[in-house]
């Protein structure tokens, strides 16, 4: 076990410079990525051999599956069986633990650099012969052929090789593919000249242009071999690079973690780490798993996994993300969620079954790709039969070129790669910017829809309720801290969402609530209790009048202005007096006024659902403007009913939320968002989930979905121009008019570049502005 390979504990690299150490077993020396797995393999260095950690060849049990065709997998690497495309593996996590470069990008790359070195002195053989005044230098004709087949043959047979396979894999399946028409096209090239090498007698008088020799055409079939090699070589990178931000997601999480254990702290791999486990998060590292900080203070850093680039402040009770990073101060957290459970992970997960998703759009590129390649093998040999029978001299050698060109050109790998890059690289920019897409089908949908349903709380409004004013009642003899901090102490026994919202404000003014004695609860009238010899009693105007309180006509008045802005009015009083009245309310979010314009100046019709009063749905409303309709006092079965009315109307529905209620209306909408700061029934039931819920995510989503589908339609358009403008050219209608034929050594470049300009335009998606 070399430094650079795999610690046979965790499976983690070993890094060369760490200071773990190493351990002698059996006559060789085991290295570490740290003290923890170093002391635990000393500890049974048998066990942990014995089952075959660290070894093996990780890559052959690791599924893989076509970018083209996601429904063929198998363990380990291969080819598609239906389009030839090489398989990657299923998940950007199994890909970054295989570790190394692609196999298949290695193959490829080593063919590509022979290939080359041979075809270059071949290339440079044929122009010298084609040159004025060259040929006394040169050897004889006949003699050129034989070293062009000499430098040829290991070109096309051996670098050629797996386009050879793939293309008779296609033909025994009878699944004609790209690789069908290459290896035709290359082989009719070369067998053609074979022939003339080896029974030149068979070639026709005059069919070819070489004087004194018979007609070759090594050097095309090996540029052409070159030049598809260079392309695969090409997009094989580029297509690595299509997952490009979900690789930047699994780089979020730190490979140890600082446990807290009997007075003391120990570096321990992430892998070890369990719920429950106390963990010390010190300043500018990465919280390693999801959990709650139960000490200290900082402010983290969640751009990586929202795409807000603003910190977030954390103290003990708040919730902290794995990935994140941690600013100037230290805390210890509680780990809950581990491993496969925590958000990257679900993000990584979800963005990575997306990937394999196809979108509606795909099914025109399926349909043109099921006849295309018949129909240019059809093509291919009537442009041989009229340029053999109506073409100049020498018609057998245009005919064999111009039906190569044909064949070449007119490879159906740009069509067939245009709408999974999109994806692909679409769903890993919404990743990063907190938007996920559980498949391709929810962002066309997304682009497509016309009215937006938005649940109010948790979605418009924070769905925590806050204390927004207090005022003290002349005569009471209190101020508002000593008003608040008398209600505080009575709320301290009750658990209604109320009861929190002033718990929490006198919290943050600094008021120490004391302990009330005799408390008691009556639901859905208020609360009552001693403090320091003081009764107290909390509720409705109705409550107080039911105990001899009557609140006055002053609190009245401030009590009917607060339920206009759709607060909750709370009257409190002091031994049989009233003394003050409080207003909760649920608080709009930030950013919830400037998404909402950006949502209707995107043409959306806006849609608000809640189970709230009406005056307290209308004030949200008012508040946020651009709101078209406001249903309120809505049943959770109530909202699927809306959305499904809607439908019946012929509106293409999104619908919005993050509760538990609105999941069944989430699931019959065309497209359902979850906020990710709802419930998982919420998240399960949508199709779409925006890590940090809130409005602007939905400005991002549709953004997304938009230049998504704007970069397939431009990659279509290219592939059906290309091929539609591409065949007829090589096969010669231009030479009546203008003389022009197509090179086979064109068509193999325009072929490869074809591809390459597909997955260029997708990778421009990553730095799509949301």
């Amino acid at each position: 076990m070399t430094p650079g390979a795999k610690d046979p504990v965790c499976g983690m690299d070993v890094d060369p410079a760490s200071s773990a150490g190493s351990v002698t077993h059996q006559g060789r020396a085991y290295h570490f990525c740290s003290t923890w797995c170093r002391d635990r393999f000393a500890a049974d260095p048998g066990a942990f051999l014995q089952a075959g950690a660290g070894g093996g060849d990780a890559s052959a049990q690791v599924e893989h599956t076509c970018p083209m065709h996601p429904e063929v997998r198998q363990p380990g690497p291969g080819t598609c069986p239906i389009c030839g495309m090489a398989l990657e593996p299923v998940s950007p996590a199994d890909a970054a633990r295989q570790g190394g470069a692609d196999p298949e990008l290695r193959d490829m790359s080593r063919r590509l650099w022979v290939g080359a070195a041979l075809t270059l002195p071949l290339v440079a053989l044929e122009m010298l012969g084609m040159a004025p005044g060259t040929a006394s230098a040169l050897p004889a004709a006949p003699t050129r052929a034989w070293l062009q087949l000499a430098l040829a043959t290991p070109v096309v047979l051996w670098a050629g090789l797996p386009f050879f396979r793939r293309g008779w894999a296609s033909i025994v399946r009878r699944r004609l593919n790209m690789f069908t028409l290459i290896a035709m096209g290359i082989g009719a090239a070369y067998a053609f000249s074979l022939a003339a090498v080896l029974a030149p007698g068979l070639i026709p008088h005059g069919a070819g242009a070489h004087a004194g020799g018979p007609p070759v055409y090594f050097e095309a079939a090996a540029v052409i071999t070159v030049l598809v090699l260079a392309g695969q070589v090409l997009e094989l990178r580029a297509r690595a690079r299509t997952s490009g931000a979900i690789r930047e997601l699994l780089k979020l999480s730190p490979p140890t973690a600082r446990k807290v254990r009997d007075g003391g702290e120990e570096e321990i791999p992430l892998a070890h780490v369990h719920p429950g486990d106390l963990l010390r998060v010190r300043p500018g590292e990465r919280v390693p798993v999801d959990g709650v900080v139960i000490e200290g203070h900082s402010s983290v850093d969640e751009s990586m996994l929202t795409g807000e680039p603003i910190p977030v402040e954390k103290t003990a009770g708040s919730r902290v993300a794995g990935g994140t990073v941690n600013g100037g101060g230290s805390f210890v957290m509680k780990a809950e969620r581990v491993g496969q459970d925590t958000l990257l992970a679900q993000i990584v997960r979800l963005v990575g079954e997306a990937q394999r998703t196809r979108a509606p759009i795909q099914r025109l590129a399926d349909q043109v790709s099921a006849w295309f390649v018949p129909a240019v093998v059809a093509v291919a040999v009537l442009t041989a039969l009229i340029w053999g029978w109506l073409g100049p001299e020498p018609r057998l050698a245009h005919a064999v070129v111009n039906a190569v060109a044909v064949l070449i050109i007119a490879c159906p790998c740009a069509l067939g790669l245009a709408t999974p890059m999109s994806i692909m690289v679409g769903t890993g920019r919404g990743a990063s910017a907190g938007v996920l897409v559980r498949n391709a089908e929810a962002l066309e949908t997304l682009e497509k829809a016309d009215t937006l349903v938005v649940d109010k709380t948790g979605t418009i409004t924070e769905g925590r309720p806050r204390l927004a004013d207090i005022e003290t009642l002349p005569g009471s003899g209190l101020d508002q801290d000593e008003l608040l901090r008398l209600a505080a102490s009575v709320e301290t026994g009750s658990e209604h969402p109320l009861a929190a919202a002033i718990l929490e404000a006198a919290r943050s003014r600094g008021a120490s609530p004391a302990r009330a004695e005799r408390f008691e609860a009556l639901p859905g009238r208020g609360v009552r209790g001693v403090v320091g010899g003081r009764r107290i009693l909390l509720g409705s105007g109705a409550f107080l009048r039911e105990e001899g309180i009557e609140p006055g006509e002053a609190a009245g008045r401030r009590a009917a202005a607060w339920r206009e802005q759709g607060r909750v009015v709370v009257f409190v009083a002091v031994d049989g007096r009233p003394a003050g009245v409080l207003s909760v309310a649920d608080p709009i979010k930030p950013s919830a006024a400037e998404a909402m314009r950006e949502i209707k100046a995107q043409g959306l019709r806006v849609v608000m659902l809640t189970g709230d009063s009406r005056a307290t749905a209308e004030s949200v409303a008012r508040s946020l403007g651009h709101v078209d309709e406001v249903h309120a006092e809505v049943l959770p079965a109530d909202k699927r009913e809306m959305v499904r009315s809607l439908r019946r109307a012929g509106r293409r529905v999104a619908m919005a939320g993050d509760g538990v209620n609105d999941a069944p209306a989430l699931a019959e909408a065309d497209v359902g968002i979850a906020m990710g700061t709802g419930t998982d029934v919420a998240m399960e039931s949508a199709a779409v989930t925006l890590v940090k819920g809130d409005l602007g995510g939905i400005v991002r989503a549709r953004r997304l979905s938009r230049a998504v589908m704007g970069n397939i339609r431009q990659n279509l358009f290219f592939a059906f121009v290309y091929n539609t403008l591409g065949v007829p050219v090589a096969a010669g209608v231009l030479y009546p008019f203008s003389g022009l034929l197509l090179s086979p050594m064109l068509a193999s470049a325009a072929m490869s570049l074809s591809s390459v300009s597909v997955i260029a335009n997708a990778l421009r998606l990553r730095s799509a502005r949301l």
